[in-house]
């Protein structure tokens, strides 16, 4: 990729940029530290014991434990439903069930509850057709409803708890039965609220109604016991459990170690969790059998849920075309084509994940036996190694995969095959081969979900990527030390090969696990820049222009004003152009070019904006092209409407006609003769056209705009045809065509006129234009944006309305929105949607900001004319 471009800064303020460092060090430090506190509870245990105690646990506890989970899932989709009810919105609740499963199964699974539940839920439900502003109630309204679950679940285990009780919280019996009430005292403070409440409340900008007090109630309820299942499915694992160790204890320490691992911001709350759990109940049962419990919780609870989401989706993907099967298929069409490379990216990080974790630990002797007797020592130490390094590959690839890389695919592709060989040579693991033999098959059939021909190394990865592959890494190397540190290390373990030798073979799996990674990020940041930054010269112009020339789209045309950054496809043939204000990358448009370069150069403008800190933002984007800034994840704000009159049958007979028939006699009574001009002939008139403008402008006491709209300037002029309208031999009203590839459509500009022009000189010129265009054979005549046309009035989002109408009509109100729509609506065009394609929420208000002072060329322009 290359860019040309006026300068380009930085726009991430110092203070966030530290602010994400220091969040990603904090995590980091706590992790730390709950590792070692982990080291030290475990200071006389090995992983032998927790491995036999796993074991040994009776199967109808699991099954129990599992009937749990299953349980606390089918409440948990209750809270979508709930939600849903409270922006009256009805979706099928097979689908509520399905959207619901995927985003709790990943945010309960890696702890990132808003990124990954939330951004889950926006892709998802927005396919269902919800807008932004309802999505956005509804992760408002499950969190609000999450916290009553923390609040009344909490206050109940600490209000109703046995006296002993106390002693495993470290606080006096009164002072826990105090903190209950209090909690619960909150809950009941909601619920009141919401029963006498009838006014909307005011947050952050945010209005909305406070639901009914039979709706809190059935919050309070659903959290509750929601809260209590998952907890449920602890207690049921927990071996031998003493008499003594009421549910209730259980909850409370559940509770706290759930609270504990939110505020860590560690992925998953791994180390919080165990930590926080285990210091709470070591004085009711041994540490190894609660670690033992709660690796087992971790199992049904968090991993097989999302190993459920994956065969959910191999499902979809083998029943296209089976008509037994088409009801799910047909369920499925909206979200899978969203949630598959997010899948797929996740299982195939818990495939290297289970790599590296199996390599930090001891194998089973009865097997690594039965392999000894099969294959070579070499080929066991070999294949200990390579796992290991293609764990450390996997975790990487699944970030391209997220991405939708299609050479993260084929790396991929040719990376499991080699774990599943090695996981089996290298000790018989048959488990950790089933599973990755499961991702390998349904990752084959999804190739049409990977489509950016991107170079993985050219992706920076995101800050919570970054964090989880840490984490995995540093809890790999943790888990080594700790199941071999009865081994008495010696500089002889390095050369020690024999086939019960783990230890040695962990020492040197670590080693280059840790050297390939420090290689990657070498490569990464050592590598020159690829795209490089340059004053958008003549000759980069002429290059632009050849390409506008061939495009369809006339919005193609700003990018030879020169006042737009411009990053090119790698054959030169399509590009985007852009401005960069605050912290927006804002393009103007869809990407420009042949229809194959589109995905990628959309993919790699976000690039782009992530390393600088900046959104992502598309402005007046068209329909057809919204799947593709949705896969990006993306949100989708819109701006108005564009009409687009068909000239084929357009003319000025008939009795519809007869008002638009009076403005050309009219005008043409007055002396107004129309005109079309191209080349050398636009160069002898630039003086008159200059003329024009200028007294235009003081005539309306206005200034040039840009971005979005032309300005006068020579160069851009002279590539465009013009239209005038001359009053004898002045030169009294012009416009400037911009004319689309294939005769698909011409579209007006600049149009400007003195007080000396005739009567309705600007319909006039509208008449003529779209005659000469459907004489020159295009077939649509684009009138251009009617912003704010077409916008539906959303209770539950006036803000955010009111905000874009303020803003958008300070952009460029000599253009008098209010009448544009009639205007425009005596030519009978046919209206299309355009959209803002960007984040949402909380950063929509400066989004628009940072756009309307593009357009106005400074934020003195954006609220003044």
């Amino acid at each position: 990729m290359t860019v040309a471009a006026p300068p380009v800064v930085d726009v991430e303020p110092r203070a966030q940029r530290w602010g994400r460092w220091f969040g990603i060090l904090l995590g980091a430090l706590v992790f730390a530290v709950a590792l070692y506190a982990l080291r030290e509870q475990f200071a006389t245990y090995n992983v032998r014991q927790i491995r036999h105690t796993i074991r040994n646990l009776d199967a109808a506890f699991i099954v129990q434990g599992t009937l749990f989970a299953v349980a606390a899932y089918a409440v948990l989709v209750t809270y979508d439903i709930l939600a849903l009810r409270y922006i009256k919105h009805d979706l099928p609740a097979p689908r509520v069930a399905f959207i619901s499963f995927i985003a709790f199964s990943f945010s309960n699974a890696l702890g990132f509850p808003l990124l990954l539940g939330g951004g889950l839920r926006y892709r998802l439900y927005n396919a269902a057709g919800l807008s932004s502003a309802d999505i956005a109630m509804t992760i408002a309204f499950n969190s609000v409803t999450f916290w009553l679950g923390v609040l009344s679940a909490g206050g109940g285990a600490l209000l109703l708890a046995p006296s002993g009780s106390a002693d495993v919280f470290g606080v006096p019996l009164l002072a826990m039965r105090l903190t209950g009430v209090g909690l619960l005292l909150v809950v009941v403070a909601y619920q009141v609220a919401c029963l006498y409440r009838r006014s909307p409340l005011r947050i952050l900008g945010w209005e909305f109604l406070p639901p009914s007090g039979r709706m809190a109630a059935a919050q309070i309820a659903v959290a509750a016991f929601d809260w209590a299942l998952v907890a449920a499915v602890l207690w049921a694992v927990i071996p031998q459990p003493p008499p003594t160790l009421a549910f209730g204890v259980v909850l409370g320490a559940f509770v706290i170690a759930q609270v504990a691992s939110l505020v860590s911001h560690v992925p998953g709350g791994l180390g919080v969790f165990e930590v926080t759990f285990i210091a709470l109940l070591h004085e009711y049962v041994e540490p190894t059998r609660l670690l033992s419990a709660v690796i087992i919780f971790r199992i049904i609870y968090y991993l097989l849920p999302l190993v459920l989401a994956l065969v959910l989706l191999a499902a979809n993907e083998l029943s296209r075309g089976r008509s037994r099967l088409a009801r799910v298929a047909r369920l499925a069409t909206g979200w899978v084509p969203v949630a598959a490379p997010a899948l797929f990216s996740l299982t195939t990080f818990i495939g290297g994940a289970i790599l590296l974790f199996s390599g930090a630990t001891p194998e089973m002797r009865s097997r690594l036996r039965f392999i000894g007797d099969l294959m070579p020592l070499a080929v066991i130490e070999s294949s200990h190694f390579v796992a290991s390094l293609t764990g450390a590959a996997l975790l990487v690839l699944a970030y391209g995969l997220g991405r939708r890389l299609d050479a993260a695919y084929y790396l991929t592709l040719f990376a499991l095959p080699i774990g599943i060989v090695t996981s089996l040579l290298k000790g018989w693991n048959y488990e950790e081969a089933a599973v990755l033999t499961v991702i390998l098959l349904t990752l084959i059939p999804a190739r049409r979900h990977f489509y950016r021909r991107a170079r993985l190394t050219a992706e920076f990865m995101s800050f919570p990527w970054l964090l989880m592959t840490g984490t995995v890494l540093a809890l790999s190397g943790w888990l080594g030390f700790f199941a071999y540190k009865n081994v008495p290390y010696s500089n002889e373990l390095w050369w020690r090969f024999a086939l019960r030798a783990d230890a040695p073979r962990f020492l040197r799996s670590l080693v280059g696990v840790s050297v390939g990674v420090a290689l990657l990020a070498m490569h990464r940041l050592l590598r020159p820049v690829r795209i490089k930054t340059v004053e958008p010269d003549p000759a980069t112009l002429d290059r632009v222009e050849s390409i506008v020339r061939a495009s369809p789209d006339t919005l193609s045309y700003l990018a030879l004003l020169g006042d737009k950054s411009l990053l090119f496809s790698e054959d030169g043939t399509a590009f985007v152009m852009y401005g960069v204000e605050g912290q927006s990358f804002v393009a103007m448009g869809d990407p420009v070019g042949p229809p194959r370069h589109r995905k990628d150069l959309a993919w790699e403008f976000r690039a782009l904006a992530d390393r600088n800190g900046a959104h992502t933002v598309f402005y007046q984007v068209r329909m057809h092209n919204l799947p593709l800034y949705l896969d990006m994840g993306l949100s989708l704000l819109k701006l108005g409407e564009e009409g687009r009159v068909p000239l084929r049958d357009f003319t000025l007979d008939g009795g519809a006609r007869r008002r638009l028939r009076r403005t050309v006699r009219v005008a043409e009574a007055e002396g107004g003769r129309f005109e079309i001009l191209r080349g050398a002939a636009v160069d002898a008139i630039l003086p008159q056209l200059r003329t024009v403008s200028d007294e235009w402008l003081a005539t309306r006491g206005t200034r040039e705009k840009g971005f979005s709209l032309g300005y006068w300037n020579e160069r851009y002029l002279r590539s465009t045809t013009i239209a005038v309208v001359r009053r004898g031999d002045e030169i009294v009203a012009f416009a400037n065509l911009w004319e689309g590839a294939e005769r698909e459509e011409v579209t007006v500009d600049l149009m400007r006129y003195t007080p000396r022009a005739p009567e309705g000189a600007m319909e006039y010129l509208f008449v003529q234009m779209m005659l000469w265009g459907r004489d020159e054979g295009f077939a649509h005549f684009n009138l251009g944006m009617a912003p704010l046309s077409g916008l539906e009035n959303r209770q539950l989002a006036p803000i955010w309305n009111r905000v874009g109408s303020l803003l958008f009509k300070h952009t460029e109100n000599f253009y008098n929105f209010q009448g544009l729509r009639a205007f425009k609506q005596k030519f009978d065009p046919v209206w299309e949607p355009r959209y803002l394609a960007s984040r949402s929420g909380l950063a929509l208000p400066g989004i628009l900001t940072n756009v309307s002072t593009l357009v106005s060329r400074g934020l003195r322009g954006a609220i003044s004319k």
